[in-house]
């Protein structure tokens, strides 16, 4: 007999109004995780300027997110994630019986430069934004568009299993949806966040929208924006350009 699962709650930043969720790609990142599982959860936003007793007594001074599962309270988001990939996951080979887990997928890429591609991007992105040097605005614009292009190289480059080793033809461009294949997985639940904060920043703050030559990073992009799991974990634009408000920096 299946066993029951436990309470699974994950505390996220609020928004301005102290209620909807707010800007955190950390957030968002659990977000997905929790709901590629398919496991039962609840999302509670935790207003950071008027944290209630709960919250307090659950996590005391603790950023956020944080997850409470049963009555163990983790912290970290890597952690987090590393915690709910083992106790989320497939039934061991050769079990019979049917522990909780049976019924949640694994999620872990299965080429390890998945989740390391364009992890660059964000670094450079910030760098970009917080610039008020105009002199400087150019190469750090041309900094952020080669990380970019590493990213669309990676996703238009076939992965080890779309190459058919006994044909003499190219392979030529890969046509997968995703990081890792044509499912999301933890890789996916890293770097999305992070692209969405740089389209919408980028656009509102610097008038710069990713390139249509890096066709790669569009077809990624529209394949994720499909997916209810990220395109319903995103905070609103406004969220965003509200955090980075005072972080652009207005080139002066």
């Amino acid at each position: 007999m299946a066993e029951e699962q436990p309470q699974v709650e994950l505390f996220v930043k609020a928004g301005s109004d102290g209620a909807k969720i707010g800007n955190c790609p950390f957030s968002q990142r659990l977000f997905m995780v929790l709901w590629l599982k398919g496991v039962t959860f609840n999302v509670t936003t935790v207003d950071t300027k008027r944290r209630t007793e709960t919250v307090q007594k659950l996590c005391p001074g603790g950023q956020l997110p944080f997850l409470l599962y049963g009555t163990e309270v983790h912290t970290d988001t890597n952690k987090i994630e590393e915690f709910l990939e083992a106790v989320l996951c497939p039934p061991r080979k050769g079990s019979t019986s049917l522990p909780l887990p049976s019924r949640y997928p694994k999620l872990a890429a299965l080429n390890p430069e998945s989740n390391t591609s364009g992890l660059d991007i964000f670094a450079k992105f910030s760098a970009y934004i917080k610039n008020s040097n105009p002199a400087l605005n150019d190469n750090l614009e041309k900094g952020l568009l080669k990380a970019l292009k590493v990213l669309d190289n990676y996703l238009t480059s076939p992965l080890p299993e779309e190459v058919d080793e006994t044909s003499a033809e190219d392979e030529g461009i890969s046509q997968r949806k995703f990081l890792d294949g044509n499912e999301l997985t933890l890789a996916d639940c890293n770097l999305l966040p992070k692209l969405h904060i740089v389209q919408v920043v980028c656009k509102k703050y610097r008038g710069f929208t990713i390139p249509e030559a890096f066709r790669g990073v569009h077809r990624y992009l529209s394949n994720a924006y499909a997916r209810e799991e990220f395109a319903s974990t995103c905070p609103d634009d406004e969220e965003i350009e509200l955090a980075y408000e005072q972080v652009a920096k207005a080139l002066k």
